[in-house]
């Protein structure tokens, strides 16, 4: 049974971001009391398996209270994150989950959203080049966590050329952050920086 609802569930979410291509703005999803998730587009009940199908798919989408129109968007995508790191295999280490909590509230809250924002991007602008550097070699079809990790863990010269960009990247980012401390002298955790 869980199989055919994901199957319809994938059939669900390719037919929907087809959907989504020709009709051009943004997709509405309303949640009711019930917790139940009703597509406005296609008049239907859909799943969080189906939310993340229109995330990987690329489409663009808001998830509002039916009652009070209140945007629910961040914690719909919040519960799917929930679900992939319970089951399967985590992204997040307890440590870095720790690291993360420990930002909400301090001064620097805002510039660890955008470092993590700026460092998704950068990952996915290596991820794209390294698709289309790497087309033929493989199926896409077949590619899982362990597959990519058992294919990148063979390829070290490969992966430095590749990540060089991404880690420069981030460690720019590292140092604008520590910079941040000489402007904002006693901030908590970023002490300035020694010239």
């Amino acid at each position: 049974m869980p199989s055919q609802r994901r199957a319809a569930a994938n059939t669900l979410g390719a037919e929907a971001a087809a959907d989504s291509a020709a009709a051009g703005p943004l997709r509405t999803l309303k949640k009711y009391p019930n917790r139940r998730l009703y597509d406005t587009r296609l008049s239907t009940y859909i799943t969080l398996a189906d939310v993340k199908q229109m995330v990987l798919g690329g489409e663009d989408f808001e998830v509002r209270d039916a009652k009070t129109g209140e945007d629910l968007t961040r914690s719909i995508l919040l519960q799917i994150i929930l679900e992939e790191e319970s089951g399967g295999v985590p992204m997040f280490s307890t440590q870095t989950l720790s690291q993360i909590i420990r930002f909400y509230g301090h001064a620097m809250q805002g510039v660890m959203g955008t470092m993590l924002e700026k460092n998704m991007a950068a990952f996915a602008e290596l991820q794209s080049q390294f698709l289309n550097q790497s087309k033929g070699l493989y199926d896409p079809k077949h590619l899982s966590p362990e597959v990519w990790t058992q294919f990148l863990s063979g390829q070290p010269a490969v992966l430095q050329n590749l990540m060089g960009s991404y880690l420069e990247q981030s460690r720019s980012m590292f140092e604008q952050m520590q910079q941040a401390g000489s402007l904002f002298p006693g901030l908590a955790g970023f002490p300035a920086v020694k010239k």
